[in-house]
């Protein structure tokens, strides 16, 4: 489905936790992984890993792999990749919260390769809004939103675990 307001980020979770159950059947489940790029995928993918009653998530943090990584430097605020599964031919739910240039999947995907070779990454996203710069795209995305290019969508959240509740908002672009 394609927005233009701002959507509604617990609808949209919904979806996304429905699709990540069918991707990853409770019968398959031992053979995957959940790891959440910081900071919105890593929030998501704990709330995910709290609803499927997983036994860990991972949290990927992208700085070191970032292309701007000279131009912008280290986030002042990112927490350390912390992936408590061996990488190594395990299947990997990536989750993040918005896609749009595809950068910042890239980076994640360069650092799992820093932890061991993924059987296979299957990436879930909040909201697609378009804009690639790479070749990238989300094996399930539970709204596409056209945004101006001077907006960007943040996600929120209150709460923890199972208890989190997310919203969007949109900002001016910095």
């Amino acid at each position: 489905m394609t927005q233009t307001s701002t959507p509604d980020a617990e609808a949209l979770y919904h979806a996304l936790r429905d699709q990540a159950q069918a991707l990853m059947p409770a019968a398959e489940r031992a053979n995957w992984s959940v790891a959440g790029i910081y900071s919105g995928g890593a929030w998501i993918a704990e709330r995910l890993a709290a609803d499927l009653k997983l036994d860990s998530h991972g949290v990927i943090n992208v700085a070191f792999h970032r292309d701007d990584y000279a131009k912008k430097g280290l986030h002042s605020q990112a927490e350390p990749t912390t992936l408590p599964f061996d990488v190594q031919d395990r299947n990997i739910l990536l989750i993040d919260d918005v896609l749009a240039t595809g950068r910042t999947i890239r980076a994640a995907v360069n650092e799992l390769f820093d932890y061991g070779r993924p059987g296979r990454v299957a990436l879930v996203v909040l909201a697609d809004r378009g804009g690639r710069n790479l070749p990238i795209a989300a094996d399930f995305a539970a709204a596409t939103i056209e945004l101006p290019q001077d907006k960007t969508l943040v996600l929120s959240r209150q709460g923890e675990g199972a208890a989190t509740r997310f919203a969007f908002a949109t900002e001016a672009r910095a």
